[in-house]
């Protein structure tokens, strides 16, 4: 047995010093000089905890308040304090009490206090009680304040406080779009819908277009080339395409394996027609378009009619200045000089009588904007099974660069032996957020039964293989039922109207054509995988 798969679609502070920790110059272990009296008045950095050594001769403190920390009941956070149980602090003094570099070295602390370190001229004598400067001092200050702008805040929420708060600014509400463009907005969207006829440049090559849109921005209708021509569908927001290889070869640019997507429904790259069908050509977007417009937007003469000019984003809309505001042409930006003449839709029966198959055979649509790197193709519970032969294939995905919402991939498989073709299946599930997933289909035809009875009742050599693809997959089969009554419901809406509303005498609308091929079913294999 063999497998062969198509090619991949592929906490310490870093605070200088304070000047008078330094020390002198002359003594880079930052002491004091020899003999240099203590600093009287306290600076911000003499302020210390605890810590340091006493000089020599020293009696080093004992008893529980021998040292800071490390005590029962003592406070790591408490002031330093004096043998009567208030704040120690050197007594301050002038500036010019002691030499420059003089004063406590970084790890000295107060005369009295445990664990203290000394100035070399001895002791400094108990002195009179001053508030203190230092910087745990400020560290107490600040707490204070949170605390009393705490209850502050406290009273003002309980009594109202002394100061009213500041009224908020009012915002500004927009300014309601111009009047005119609320008539013609209005108009698109309560008729029956907009026909569009054109040429539109794709890949450098020019294309006739003629499309019908919905009033919710649903459209039908047809691309052509020559003899080339492509079928259009649009509902949710997304557009569709069914065409042959040659269409696709020729003008969906950018698109690898164009082959994977002919004879089907596939969702429309981007550059097929150049643009979002619903949100330029739609009635509804093109009413939000409008509405964001000035009041007095420049104008031009189209056929001796003067009309407004309007720029929105993807488009160029042209309207009558005068009542009622008639949409005459959308230029789609990108397009050159092409654009679309516009006329109301006259038969809205037959826009729905057309769009409705469409939709309905969008289950299983491929997605072309989807791209994955295949893994190794594997059979299980194929041998000697005349019911039928799994295939499975991981996969991962490889554009775009993040995961879609509700992107699926599908499996596309079909067995041989031989070169006699033995049948297909496929397989879909959603993309997870990892981007791989390994998708399995099995094959139950006729062709397979009889193929392995065949094997079985005559021993012998009967090798088969499998030939698989992974597509992005546009429309989950679960799915059209929602789609099929939403086109329901607008055509209830839109035929209702359009009864009690007279039309105009002439109309150009075409008639609903049947396709002069079979549409394929969503089941069916397109081409050979």
């Amino acid at each position: 047995m063999s497998a062969e798969q198509d090619e991949p679609s592929p906490t310490a502070s870093s605070r200088p010093p304070y000047p008078d920790e330094s020390g002198d110059a002359s003594h880079p272990d930052g002491g004091p000089q020899q003999g240099a009296p203590v600093q009287e008045g306290p600076h911000p950095g003499d302020v210390r905890v605890a810590g340091g050594q006493a000089p020599p001769g020293a009696a080093a403190p004992t008893g529980p308040d021998a040292a800071h920390t490390g005590s029962p009941g003592s406070d790591p956070e408490a002031t330093p304090t004096d043998p009567r149980g208030t704040p120690s602090f050197v007594p301050a003094g002038p500036p010019s009490a002691a030499p420059p570099g003089a004063g406590l070295p970084p790890d000295a602390g107060f005369p009295g206090e445990p664990g203290a370190a000394f100035s070399q001229s001895g002791p400094v004598p108990p002195v009179r009680q001053r508030r203190p400067r230092g910087r745990r001092v400020v560290v107490f200050a600040g707490a204070a304040a949170a605390v009393v702008v705490a209850g502050a805040v406290a009273a003002v929420a309980l009594t109202g406080g002394e100061e009213a708060p500041k009224p908020k600014p009012k915002a500004t509400a927009p300014a309601p779009p111009p009047a005119w463009t609320v008539a013609a907005g209005r108009a698109l969207t309560s008729g029956t819908g907009l026909r569009y006829d054109g040429t539109l440049t794709i890949n450098g090559r020019p294309v006739q277009a003629r499309l019908r849109v919905t009033p919710a921005g649903a459209a039908s209708g047809t691309l052509t080339a020559g003899v080339l021509t492509a079928e259009v569908v649009a509902i949710g927001g997304d557009t569709y395409l069914r065409a042959g290889t040659a269409f696709w070869q020729t003008y969906a640019s950018g698109v690898a394996h164009p082959e994977y997507y002919a004879g089907r429904w596939s969702k429309a790259p981007a550059s097929v027609p150049g643009f979002d069908v619903p949100d330029i050509l739609g009635p509804k977007a093109i009413a939000r378009s409008l509405a964001k417009s000035p009041a007095k937007p420049p104008t031009e003469n189209v056929g001796g009619v003067r009309a407004f000019k309007v720029k929105a984003s993807g488009a160029e809309y042209v309207l009558t200045a005068q009542a009622p505001y008639r949409l005459l042409a959308v230029r789609p930006a990108g397009q050159a000089a092409q654009h679309f003449t516009v006329a109301p839709v006259a038969a809205p029966e037959t826009l729905f009588a057309e769009l409705r198959p469409r939709v309905a055979r969008l289950g299983g649509a491929f997605d072309p904007g989807l791209r994955f790197t295949p893994g190794t193709l594997a059979f299980s519970n194929c041998d000697q099974n005349t019911s039928g032969c799994t295939v499975s294939m991981p996969a991962t995905l490889t554009e775009p660069a993040t995961v879609p919402d509700g992107a699926r991939a599908v499996l596309r498989a079909a067995l041989s032996s031989k070169g006699e073709p033995l049948g297909s299946c496929s397989g879909a599930g959603p993309v997870p957020a990892n981007r791989s997933l390994v998708l399995r289909c099995t094959v139950t035809s006729k062709l397979w039964r009889h193929w392995m009875r065949a094997a079985l009742d005559n021993p012998g050599s009967y090798p088969y293989e499998a030939k698989a693809r992974v597509v992005g997959e546009a429309v989950d089969v679960a799915d059209v039922p929602k789609l099929l009554a939403r086109v329901d419901r607008e055509r209830k809406a839109v035929v209702k109207a359009a009864a009690g509303t007279p039309g105009p005498t002439v109309s150009a609308e075409p008639s609903v054509k049947r396709s002069e091929r079979p549409e394929i079913a969503t089941s069916q294999t397109p081409g050979t995988p």
